[in-house]
């Protein structure tokens, strides 16, 4: 199969799993605020996808965030199974799945911002690089925390489900320091496989 047609075959299954999510979901309103990323970026990516392609290896990770989206939007992050299953391995206190949402919230924007940084040639020098790409990282998080502070405000208890603290004071901090791990994690390894996949691409003009 070309390029072309797995980025097709990819989006084809994507948006199944995302219909079959919205089918009888835990709670309709967190569904649509959790999935909505989703509703935004992949026709972004559909309009881009032959002007400004990305490296095989981003469309990979927002594919798997997607996934992750998925799953936290259909039974809520605080009721994810597969959270249940690592609360009892590790003998949590908490469904650990919303840090695992925030994890991804920072390991596959990093990559996608070190993408676009290096191709527009927007930055000069690595260290440069890493301290732009984790300052775009904690910007989303703290966008992401934002939006969620409006949501409760706005809803009231309807925006329980989507804020999934579980009773932990110090949620919206953890998220946080979770996004700025999996940045700091996504730049540690997987950086020489990025420059071999940016490589493929020419330079854009900044």
């Amino acid at each position: 199969m070309s390029r072309s047609a797995l980025l097709a075959a990819a989006a084809a299954v994507l948006i199944g799993i995302l219909a079959a999510s919205g089918v009888r979901p835990y709670d309709r309103l967190t569904w649509f605020l959790e999935v909505l990323p989703i509703l935004v970026v992949l026709p972004l990516l559909f309009a881009t996808r032959r002007g400004y392609p990305l490296t095989d290896l981003l469309y990979v990770l927002i594919f798997l965030h997607a996934l992750i989206l998925i799953a936290g939007g259909h039974w809520t992050y605080a009721r994810v199974p597969l959270g249940f299953r690592l609360e009892e391995l590790f003998s949590l206190h908490r469904n650990p799945y919303d840090k695992i949402g925030h994890f991804a919230q920072g390991f596959v924007p990093a990559i996608a911002a070190r993408e676009i940084l290096i191709r527009g040639g927007y930055v000069r020098g690595r260290k440069m690089l890493v301290f732009v790409v984790l300052s775009i990282v904690l910007a989303i998080s703290a966008s992401y925390e934002l939006f969620e502070w409006g949501s409760a405000l706005a809803l009231g208890h309807g925006a329980e489900e989507f804020l999934g603290t579980q009773g932990d004071p110090w949620d919206t901090q953890s998220d946080m320091f979770f996004a700025l791990v999996g940045g700091s994690l996504a730049l540690l390894t997987l950086s020489r496989v990025h420059d071999r996949g940016i490589s493929a691409f020419p330079p854009t003009a900044s």
